[in-house]
């Protein structure tokens, strides 16, 4: 098979639902149903208040559903935005190790847009989801790791996922389909730049990506064109990002397994690269009796990317600290867990933590550098802790909690959903949103589904 846009648009556009395994199907689900939990609780962000402002400038009508608690809606293109956005706020989404991509932030809420607007089925919406996820993670293996420096894959390779569940949503054919790829590969970017000062942007590049992949969409639909290489052309996306693209990507072992199956999630809401040390500590913390008093040192090994990308002694904000490991592992030596509540404004300043912060020593380590190198899906780090009795305790994590092979349950998630949406929709909606989700391929009309609960 030739490396081609065409041979992976060809592809996605006909994932059926009935080709799909039954743990494929439980794992669309799980998806659908961790990306809704975050998109809900995402939505009172300040952030995302603003996107909503100025997108929705008379308050948003349309056939639409945007997941605030407060029943707003507007058209397909500006809900998947906002919802977009949302399910970006909290860096507590899923991310598919090997591209490095948050995959449910783009991919899922087209599909949660369209599926409402177009009035289409449960099996449609889970069959497209797997799409987008195929498309979106193939891409952003093209171009990582050597483009991860300067751009975030979830906006640039993201925008991809996003057009190929939209596209997968409407029908398109397998033509029009490449048309649309085209259309998103031009809108596709995100960079890292807004990290230093902990910015917004990095919700926006969700909701953008989410918006370029419903326009292109439905532009396709129209007859609208888009460049049809637009993935392996001389100017297309992916020499575009990096010198030498890994084109071998976009098409290896496509059609043996699904790329979602892949997928992880997350147990603690920030960066996930990140993760591996916060499992270490929280698991050293709990099996030694461990207490912030009791260390003298901390020392953190990583791969290089986590140390130019969260290697931060001094966050100033909330957003700042979800990209400080060293916030994040003092924050689990001394909470037990990393949730939304641990990067809080009032809670952010610690005394302790910020004592605990700096004791710690990040050390970029070949041997773990060499791992992911061999294997992606690896985000591994060592942590050794020094302490006061002279005990020198040492754990590595190749797979954190919410990796495949160390996996966050379906009970899990559910636990997770109902934690992020009860606050804001109450007990009765949040289980029968959670209902919906885990019976969605009974659904004929989505719209019809949806608004059973929304009303």
């Amino acid at each position: 098979m030739k490396v081609s846009t065409k041979a992976l648009a060809t592809f996605a556009a006909n994932i059926k639902y009935e080709n799909l395994s039954p743990d494929t199907i439980r794992k669309t689900k799980q998806c659908l149903l961790e990306w809704l939990g975050v998109c809900i609780r995402g939505s009172q962000e300040s952030a995302c208040h603003i996107i909503r402002e100025v997108l929705l400038t008379k308050g948003g009508t349309g056939p639409a559903s945007i997941f605030t608690g407060k029943n707003e809606q507007a058209s397909a293109l500006n809900a998947a935005f906002c919802n977009g956005s949302a399910s970006h706020s909290l860096d507590f989404d899923d991310l598919h190790n090997p591209s490095i991509i948050h995959l449910a932030c783009v991919v899922i809420p087209p599909v949660f847009a369209l599926g409402e607007a177009e009035h289409k089925s449960g099996k449609s919406m889970l069959a497209a989801t797997v799409a987008g996820y195929e498309v979106g993670a193939r891409v952003g293996e093209s171009v990582i790791p050597e483009s991860y420096f300067f751009w975030h894959t979830t906006g640039t390779a993201g925008t991809f996922g996003a057009a190929a569940s939209a596209a997968s949503m409407l029908g398109l054919t397998e033509e029009t389909f490449i048309q649309a790829l085209g259309s998103a590969g031009t809108q596709a970017a995100g960079l890292w730049e807004f990290l230093k000062e902990g910015a917004m942007s990095k919700t926006l590049h969700a909701g953008k990506s989410s918006y370029a992949g419903v326009l292109s969409a439905y532009l396709a639909q129209k007859g609208f064109t888009g460049a049809t290489q637009i993935l392996e052309g001389e100017k297309g996306f992916c020499k575009a990002m990096v010198t030498k693209p890994h084109l071998e990507k976009l098409i290896e072992g496509l059609g043996k397994g699904y790329k979602i199956d892949e997928n992880s999630f997350k147990p603690y809401a920030c960066c996930k690269h990140s993760h591996a040390s916060l499992y270490a500590m929280q698991v050293l913390r709990k099996n030694k009796k461990l207490k912030p008093a009791d260390i003298c040192g901390i020392e953190l090994h990583i791969n290089n990317i986590t140390d130019f990308l969260i290697n931060n002694p001094e966050p100033k904000n909330s957003y700042g600290c979800k990209f400080s490991i060293q916030y994040c592992v003092a924050g689990m030596l001394k909470y037990g867990e990393m949730g939304i509540e641990q990067f809080a404004p009032n809670v952010i300043n610690d005394e302790e933590v910020r004592a605990i912060m700096k004791q710690i020593k990040i050390i970029k380590d070949p041997e773990i550098e060499a791992l992911h190198a061999r294997d992606s899906s690896k985000l591994a780090s060592k942590v050794v802790i020094y302490c006061l009795d002279g005990r020198t305790l040492e754990m590595q994590v190749d797979y954190p909690k919410g990796d495949p092979p160390n996996p966050m349950l379906w009970r899990d998630s559910v636990e997770k959903f109902l934690s992020l949406t009860v606050p804001i929709y109450g007990e009765i909606k949040a289980e029968k949103f959670c209902n919906l989700i885990d019976n969605l391929e009974q659904v004929e009309d989505f719209s019809k589904a949806l608004s059973k609960i929304m009303k």
